[in-house]
């Protein structure tokens, strides 16, 4: 009876994803760099294998991709404040020194492979762009807050 699961629509196994998994991070950046972790630099296959195990290898695969790019055209018009403050929610949540983190972005920009295969080269771009702002904007606010502690 596997079979019966692997009939099952990839909206059911997004809805799935949405809900079991990508509900419990904190914000949409972090959801975007959690997606982005799942898919094989090699190959750009997705793998997940709670719903590769409920659903199908290939509907697993197919959700994880909606689910990507729907995240990161969400990510990408994200006005820069915004994109800021998940920054600093995403480096909060971060079992990794923040600093560390900000200079490993800055220097080897691994946020480029949060992008999805399909995505539109000009929406990719603005992400880019934003995304580069954003570190810049980050200490300096960081810095400002620790100058001024009351202004946090």
């Amino acid at each position: 009876m596997k079979t019966a699961l692997t009939i099952v629509p990839v909206q059911e196994a997004y809805e799935d994803l949405l809900r079991r998994t990508l509900a419990k991070v904190p914000c949409d950046l972090a959801r975007l760099i959690y997606l982005a972790s799942m898919r094989d630099y090699n190959t750009g296959n997705y793998h997940h294998d709670g719903l590769a195990a409920n659903f199908s290898l290939e509907t697993a695969r197919e959700a994880m991709a909606m689910a990507h790019s729907a995240v990161f055209q969400k990510v990408a018009a994200l006005p820069l404040k915004e994109l800021v403050r998940q920054m600093v929610i995403y480096l909060e949540c971060s079992h990794e020194n923040q600093e560390e983190v900000l200079h490993a972005w800055r220097r080897l920009e691994p946020y480029r492979i949060a992008i999805p295969l399909n995505a539109n080269p000009t929406v990719a771009a603005l992400f880019i762009s934003n995304i580069k702002l954003a570190l810049v904007i980050l200490p300096r606010l960081r810095s400002q807050n620790r100058a001024h502690p009351s202004v946090a």
